[in-house]
């Protein structure tokens, strides 16, 4: 008991004794909750946004099938739609057992993110090759042997925490999808700021082209920089307990990370990806096979 008679476990303070707020939120299921709110109706307004764009990309073209636009866009959907039901579910999943099938919850939305923005990699290598007349016959095998890679690799760790739980296996998870969202930011760099340089060297002045440019600088520095937090923030959860992204545990830092990995990104992407192709007739758009 305190000087005053009050138990002074009750109220975590720190050294200069004020109150901690951040752990007074955490360990508040009040605060729990509206954080997870909040996070659910961000992920289902992105998801929203996702498939409204889809259908009228599909009104615009619905000839061409399925293209990479429509892919980006079907996939942000899913990946924001099964992220809002997972945290609106938040409790349930956290009482899942084994522990396994929670990490399988929580992780498969990021690799399909990986895989969502990926995509535009895709495309701005493909556009980047055609322009300097270079084959770019390989690109798309290369795209699905390291996505089949990335998953197969996760999957198979999986598995082997369901046959039983090794605590090293679970940081090495870590550290391997936080290697895949390095990976995802060197690849923008890469073909983001090339693509940039080479639309900064066209010879031709034209509104369009000014768009095109900012498109893919804006969309290069979101995109890496995000995957970059991400690759870091990972990092930290392997090896900090503190920086543990546990569902329930964590609600103020859980939402800090996905609102800056997934939310503001992929708001911001989707805007400046707005623009919808060509109506029907243009040759320039193909569709993904």
């Amino acid at each position: 008991m305190g000087l005053y008679g009050i138990d002074e476990a009750v109220i975590p303070y720190n050294l200069n004794g004020e109150s901690n707020w951040w752990h007074d939120i955490n360990d508040s299921p009040l605060w729990q909750d509206r954080i997870f709110h909040i996070l659910t109706a961000l992920y289902g307004l992105v998801a929203v946004i996702a498939l409204v764009q889809l259908v009228r990309i599909q009104l615009r073209v619905p000839e061409f099938g399925w293209t990479t636009q429509k892919v980006f866009h079907f996939l942000n959907f899913l990946v924001n739609g099964v992220r809002g039901l997972v945290f609106i579910f938040r409790r349930n999943v956290q009482d899942l057992h084994p522990e396994i099938v929670r990490h399988i919850l929580l992780d498969m939305p990021s690799l399909v993110f990986f895989t969502t923005y990926a995509l535009l990699v895709l495309f701005w290598a493909e556009i980047y090759y055609q322009a300097r007349a270079e084959s770019t016959d390989g690109l798309r095998p290369i795209f699905f042997t390291i996505n089949v890679a990335v998953y197969s690799i996760q999957i198979a760790m999986w598995l082997v925490l369901w046959w039983k739980y090794i605590s090293v296996l679970v940081i090495i998870s870590k550290m391997f999808f936080a290697g895949v969202s390095l990976f995802a930011a060197l690849g923008f760099l890469l073909y983001g700021g090339r693509l940039f340089l080479m639309l900064q060297r066209f010879p031709v002045e034209s509104k369009g082209r000014q768009n095109k440019l900012q498109e893919v600088g804006y969309v290069t520095v979101i995109c890496s920089s995000c995957f970059l937090v991400r690759c870091i923030m990972m990092c930290f959860d392997a090896f900090d307990k503190a920086a543990d992204l546990d569902v329930l545990n964590h609600p103020v830092l859980n939402f800090i990370y996905y609102l800056l990995v997934e939310i503001l990104p992929s708001i911001l992407v989707l805007f400046i990806l707005r623009k919808l192709p060509p109506r029907r007739g243009i040759t320039q758009y193909h569709p993904i096979h």
